[in-house]
């Protein structure tokens, strides 16, 4: 019986590849023993049980470059979870040790690489992040989902792969009747689906909020607006207090985002990896508003490199809330651009990327 590690996490952008690279292995080998190792009191804790695989976490944080003496406490639990990490390997004794990038992925990598285990990086960014740099060196292969990449790993030993993403999104795409019955939406307007992560987006929930009375006048146009789990009941109270007009939807979470991508006709979104491989798979039309709150500007590079192939339209934090919905509301009538946007990230889409994933984890095992 083959045993693997999966190890990263923190976000979504990093849970949802993990779990896609571990459901591929199970289809592979059936049989296999598969276990995760994550950071302690991150949402992978919750996320990994609920896909049905078992998870050690480690008391793991990431340093913060603006509290240096907050660092000392860090550093401690860095030391306990390697530890913790060589313990875990000693014990699982597995055949390779797969990293997905985030806080947790570096200590089990590191000990694997101690003890002569293969290990596989999988980068989801077009900006490699600090743990998968540290971790290059000693990596086996590094799979990687965008080109140009050899400026921060051995270029002998990247394989483009493209990100892995929820295969459920995929098979249901053109499911767009039942979308529109899902959500109650006219299907005779367009829509525009706006997307802040399970948790929401500042940002992007003050730019809907300031563009209300334009939207209340469109008739010809519907929003789907995902506003996070953070911040659904001060928008809910706003729709309590009449001042959502109705061809507003608001969700907190939106659990059938296969629906949500079948009926969306331009999508308003952060920059994160995960989410461009998906609206690359559909072929989606998406205007990119980049988070700052994420470290080395990463999501602002991802953004860039669809901008330079015409495959985008990014709009800064700064200015989204005073322009992003005048833009919005011109481009989802504007069927050239729609379509020009459609066109072109869909040739930037990497295909059945888990499985190629799997397909270099079989070379090294």
């Amino acid at each position: 019986m083959k045993k693997f590690i999966v190890s990263g996490g923190g976000t979504g952008g990093h849970i949802f590849p993990a779990i896609s690279i571990a459901n591929a292995i199970r289809k592979r080998w059936p049989d296999s023993e598969i276990l995760f190792v994550g950071a302690e009191d991150r949402m992978e804790m919750e996320r990994v049980p609920a896909a049905g695989y078992r998870i050690i976490g480690l008391p793991v944080a990431g340093f913060d470059r603006k509290n240096m003496i907050k660092n000392i406490s860090v550093a401690a639990k860095l030391i306990k979870s390697m530890n913790k990490a060589r313990g875990i390997i000693n014990e699982f004794k597995p055949d390779i040790a797969i990293g997905v990038g985030g806080y947790a992925s570096g200590p089990i990598l590191k000990a694997a690489s101690a003890k002569g285990i293969p290990t596989l990086i999988q980068e989801q960014n077009s900006y490699a992040g600090i743990t998968n740099k540290m971790l290059a060196k000693k990596a086996s292969v590094i799979c990687v989902a965008y080109e140009g990449m050899e400026s921060y790993f051995p270029k002998d030993k990247i394989v483009l792969t493209g990100n892995p993403c929820r295969q459920d999104l995929i098979v249901s795409a053109e499911n767009r009747k039942k979308g529109y019955e899902h959500f109650n939406l006219d299907p005779k307007k367009r829509t525009i689906l706006m997307l802040g992560g399970s948790l929401g987006a500042a940002t992007l929930n003050k730019s809907i909020v300031s563009a209300l009375d334009k939207l209340r006048k469109d008739e010809n146009v519907q929003v789907l607006w995902q506003c996070g789990k953070y911040y659904f009941k001060d928008m809910q109270k706003l729709q309590t207090e009449g001042k959502i007009p109705h061809n507003i939807h608001l969700m907190d979470f939106i659990s059938r985002m296969d629906y949500a991508y079948s009926v969306a006709d331009l999508i308003i979104s952060r920059a994160g990896a995960g989410s461009i491989s998906e609206f690359s798979l559909l072929g989606k039309a998406v205007i990119l508003v980049p988070s700052p709150n994420v470290a080395e500007d990463h999501q602002t590079k991802n953004a860039q490199a669809l901008v330079n192939k015409e495959a985008a339209v990014m709009i800064s934090d700064a200015l989204a809330p005073k322009l992003l919905f005048d833009f919005a509301l011109e481009m989802v009538r504007n069927d050239d651009e729609l379509k020009k946007l459609s066109e072109n990230i869909i040739q930037l889409a990497q295909y059945n990327s888990a499985e190629r994933i799997v397909d270099e984890i079989e070379k090294l095992i």
